[in-house]
């Protein structure tokens, strides 16, 4: 016999797959948002090259370019995290936390050192320290329960 809370459960676990596939198409629009954003800005940056007369202009406009990958990358490894969810119910924590490292390059990367001071520098190396330590144990314990 089915129990109400058993009904309410199941209400839920349906909720939830449809959110998670909502999630999942928004991701898409997303996704193509960033590439459309980027191929934009490599044609723009491209044909306006000889506009770059000297290097530092260049490297910041390239700079904006590698931030503008790693937005497609970061976009396309939270569709892998939500996709990982739809297949197995489950947060995939080593997912998200490759992505949150992406993340955090990304923002070193595009880092404008002059408007930052020592403490935004900090943060982000305490940020990155944490995140690579927080992937390790887990990737350890990954590797010890296959084995």
């Amino acid at each position: 016999m089915i129990t109400d809370d058993e009904k309410f459960l199941h209400s839920l676990e349906v909720i939830e797959g449809w959110v998670s596939k909502l999630l999942s198409v928004g991701m898409i629009f997303v996704t193509f948002a960033a590439i459309g954003h980027l191929g934009y800005s490599l044609i723009e940056t491209l044909l306006t090259v000889r506009e770059y007369y000297d290097n530092d202009n260049f490297n910041k406009k390239l700079f904006q370019l590698f931030g503008l990958f790693l937005n497609v990358l970061i976009a396309l490894e939270i569709l892998e995290n939500i996709t990982a969810y739809l297949k197995k119910h489950v947060i995939q924590v080593e997912l998200v936390l490759v992505t949150s490292l992406i993340a955090v390059a990304r923002k070193i990367i595009i880092l404008d050192l002059e408007k930052k001071d020592s403490n935004d520098l900090i943060a982000l190396g305490v940020a990155t320290l944490a995140l690579s330590v927080s992937y390790l144990i887990i990737r350890l314990s990954n590797r010890a329960v296959k084995h």
